[in-house]
């Protein structure tokens, strides 16, 4: 009789002792794949919202400071903007997102406000030059996550980043307190430097100095300062692993005639939470490797207890050791194939439906964890079943008859 048969035999043979070891398996599993893709699109969405404190990377003039930063941008001095090209086209990992700034000071009924202007994402696709190498067109980064088909965009994100996709020359964005001092709304025209703009959207409170911008075309803002095609700042954000693997000194090697500086308290919450985030998603799953390990092994060392007079028999038949291991190996591959599976199956299905339930996060399958959970699933019942299979066959067969 061949061993596979053996085998089937062995798992058929006690349906109930079946549905335990397979239920133990499955349950494991399920656990892992529901905690490991739920913890995933957690720390997505973490990190998608510590991108929304803004950018953790300037690049200024070499003569500014950075006493404040959210004044830098108002400083005299400029620096090209070609630098956003030299930026956009390197080969420096961790650049998530780009935005070049140049703001001047304009009085409207009396007032005092602030002119930026910000290039919206469209500016960067178009551009030939940047098409295959372009900031947006590179793999997300620690610090991004993608768009998930229900996610709704977040206003005050935008406002951070600036990452805006189209603004056309004769559109602005007003702040809150530009919309409030000249009751300005959503489709409202505003005249700036006797140039007619259309307010396309007025964005919410921030309680920084944004709340007083009046946000344009890049190139509109250079036209009307009449300085030509320079900007006062470039607001990075960057992957903060990267950060802390020294982008900021790659950046200042590619541009020496710049000012790099690091927003330290940003970067530092950023790599701070994304560790911590890691950290959890290890420590769990350590724990239900250990559990289900420690699951696992029981039942097998009980299933050899139980067996150990017909393991005698076979044993005084003439079966091998080898062929005695073999079949609780054998047996243990099965139920981890099965298990894996199922696991996966039945894990994905609860993190779709937990996941916005319990973490307030969408979730989405992930392909990749069926691969770790038949590796996780085989590997944790090759190992717990190890020792057990192999006590089995180093059985006496004359021990085995004794009464207990």
């Amino acid at each position: 009789m061949r061993m596979r048969t053996l085998v089937w035999r062995e798992i058929f043979e006690r349906k109930s002792q079946l549905a335990t070891s397979f239920l133990a398996i499955l349950l494991g599993i399920t656990v892992i794949v529901s905690i490991k893709n739920i913890t995933h699109y957690s720390e997505k969405a973490v990190a998608r919202e510590m991108d929304s404190l803004g950018a953790n990377v300037l690049v200024l003039p070499k003569s500014a400071t950075l006493q404040d930063y959210y004044a830098a941008d108002m400083q005299g001095d400029t620096i090209p903007e070609e630098y956003v090209t030299q930026l956009a086209i390197s080969d420096l990992q961790g650049l998530d997102n780009l935005s070049p700034k140049l703001s001047m000071p304009i009085a409207i009924q009396g007032q005092s406000f602030t002119l930026t202007g910000i290039l919206p994402k469209s500016e960067f696709q178009a551009k030939a030059a940047w098409a295959g190498a372009g900031i947006f067109s590179r793999p997300v980064g620690c610090g991004t996550m993608p768009t998930l088909p229900f996610a709704k965009g977040d206003q005050k994100t935008l406002v951070r980043q600036r990452v805006i996709d189209n603004l056309d020359s004769d559109e602005a964005l007003v702040g809150a307190d530009v919309a409030t001092a000249l009751a300005l709304k959503e489709g409202a025209e505003l005249t700036l430097f006797d140039q007619r703009f259309q307010v396309t959207a007025v964005l919410p409170q921030t309680g920084t100095i944004d709340d007083s911008r009046i946000f344009a075309h890049l190139h509109r803002v250079q036209d009307l300062s009449g300085k030509g095609p320079v900007v006062n700042a470039i607001e990075i954000v960057g992957c903060c692993q990267e950060i802390s693997n020294g982008l900021v000194a790659k950046i200042n090697k590619l541009l020496p005639e710049a000012k790099v500086v690091t927003i330290t308290q940003i970067a530092d919450a950023q790599i701070k939470m994304n560790r911590l985030m890691a950290k959890l998603s290890f420590i769990f799953l350590v724990i239900i490797v250990f559990v289900g390990g420690a699951g696992i092994a029981n039942y097998m060392y009980a299933n050899v207890f139980e067996r150990r007079r017909e393991i005698g028999t076979l044993m005084a038949l003439g079966a091998h050791a080898s062929l005695i291991l073999g079949i609780f190996l054998f047996k243990a591959l099965v139920l981890g194939l099965a298990g894996g599976v199922g696991g996966y199956l039945l894990g994905t299905v609860l993190a779709l439906t937990l996941g916005p339930q319990l973490a307030g996060v969408p979730v989405l399958p992930m392909p990749t964890l069926a691969l770790w959970a038949l590796l996780i699933s085989v590997s944790l019942a090759l190992a717990a079943s190890y020792f057990p299979a192999r006590r089995a066959a180093k059985l006496d067969p004359c021990a085995t008859f004794q009464e207990i």
